[in-house]
């Protein structure tokens, strides 16, 4: 992190958590929580008045769901990075703030430090989308067609079978980043596993996004799966 502390905005009804959380993160100094809302209208009003980095959204709120928050704040507000902060019960909540372009989630159970790890490592460029997840996204975009799809047609490397280039004028290796965008993988995740730099990552990415006329890794792992490309 660099000398400038990520300004956080807290979203969530129970006063409790709120004041919690406030306390907790604003104990690190790479953290600034420049506001707490209590409803997804007023977080709009607070990213409208503080413009955080991050947002830390609840789902279930009165007034406005932090699923339709965070649509709201990611088609006037992209750069805010935005992650749900949700109970273990409300996962397939998840699949819909992902949808609405939330960069990923964490559970109200984590502990402090990993909840402090998380939101700098998403204010980095990073996502937090496990497997689990991105499975769900999978079986979804199938419209539950398959609901028995096998941990390993999801997770088989692209590597084990023939890139298809035809569809969107993808090249090999934007197909092979596109099936790791399917894994759940992040950037880093990804360099690692095509031994490739993060940047370079990043430039594949903007480039299969623009090819494929989506926004987000959401969209373009569930348009890939209904075009039958992985």
């Amino acid at each position: 992190m660099n000398n400038v502390p990520l300004k956080l905005l807290l979203v969530d009804d129970q006063d409790l958590i709120r004041e919690s959380l406030h306390i907790v993160l604003g104990m690190d100094p790479d953290i600034e929580v420049v506001g707490l809302a209590e409803n997804g209208h007023i977080a709009i009003q607070q990213c409208e008045e503080h413009h955080p980095d991050v947002v830390l959204m609840d789902i279930h709120m009165p007034v406005m769901d932090g699923v339709e928050a965070t649509r709201k704040i990611k088609e006037k507000w992209p750069q805010i990075r935005v992650i749900i902060l949700t109970t273990f019960q409300e996962i397939t909540y998840v699949v819909d703030a992902l949808g609405a372009g939330a960069e990923g989630y964490l559970l109200k159970a984590i502990h402090p430090k990993d909840l402090a790890a998380g939101i700098k490592w998403v204010h980095q460029g990073g996502t937090l989308i496990p497997q689990d997840i991105a499975r769900m996204l999978v079986q979804q975009a199938k419209g539950a067609a398959e609901p028995t799809v096998r941990d390993t047609e999801v997770s088989r490397p692209a590597s084990e079978e023939p890139a298809r280039t035809d569809a969107y004028g993808l090249s090999e290796r934007e197909v092979q980043v596109l099936h790791c965008i399917a894994d759940g993988l992040n950037n880093r995740e990804i360099a690692e596993k095509l031994f490739l730099s993060e940047g370079t990552v990043k430039n594949y990415i903007s480039s299969i996004y623009s090819k494929m006329d989506v926004r987000d890794r959401v969209q373009a792992s569930k348009k890939a799966h209904e075009e039958g490309m992985i």
